[in-house]
């Protein structure tokens, strides 16, 4: 929002400076109604960026009410809410697994009854094991997975999508570990967009 700020002061002073360099050709209702405009749009625009950050808030509230028992981490990213679920996946398997599909279940619901106009992402890990190219094929099968069963809880099928970072190391839970070790990092993560207010 600074950077928003110091923009509009920069643009408010050059407008101020060229127009009064021209004062002999400008006349002083031109001016002012410039001004106007530009302190209208300006306030229109924070007045959203005020209503996105609401949105984003209220969305972190909630998800974090119904998603604590399950352990799930939010964290709030350019506008984004990343949240780290506690749904992992079976060595070498892209199902979803039965005692997970409680937390998607809440999950589902918030976005559901809550924040219907959200974007969701849905983002598909594996652990180390295996060929990198097999590992981005089964964290979109993950993904996928997942999608689907979001979608069979009530979102629309636009709503949600599917991505697969497969064994990416820089996302790894537990860099480099597979097998029985790896558990964490064969999981999803979900990227909660919330639209901008119009």
């Amino acid at each position: 929002m600074s950077k928003f700020k110091t923009s509009r002061a920069l643009l408010v002073s050059g407008l101020a400076l060229s127009l009064g360099a021209c004062s002999n050709y400008v006349k002083r209702t031109d001016f002012d109604a410039a001004m106007n405009e530009l302190r209208a749009r300006d306030s229109a625009i924070e007045a959203k960026a005020d209503a996105n950050a609401s949105a984003l808030a209220a969305l972190r509230t909630s998800l974090e009410a119904r998603l604590k028992q399950h352990e799930a981490k939010l964290a709030e990213l350019a506008g984004r809410l990343h949240v780290d679920m506690n749904v992992h996946f079976a060595y070498d398997k892209a199902e979803v697994r039965d005692q997970d599909k409680a937390t998607l279940d809440k999950f589902a619901k918030v976005i559901r009854e809550h924040h219907s106009n959200a974007k969701v992402t849905v983002e598909g890990f594996t652990d180390a094991a295996g060929d990198a190219g097999y590992n981005k094929r089964l964290g979109k099968r993950r993904a996928d997975a997942v999608r689907d069963y979001l979608v069979q809880q009530g979102l629309s099928a636009e709503q949600v999508v599917a991505v697969s970072y497969g064994e990416s190391r820089e996302r790894q839970q537990s860099p480099g570990a597979w097998g029985d070790n790896g558990l964490a990092n064969r999981r999803v993560t979900l990227v909660v967009d919330v639209p901008p207010a119009t």
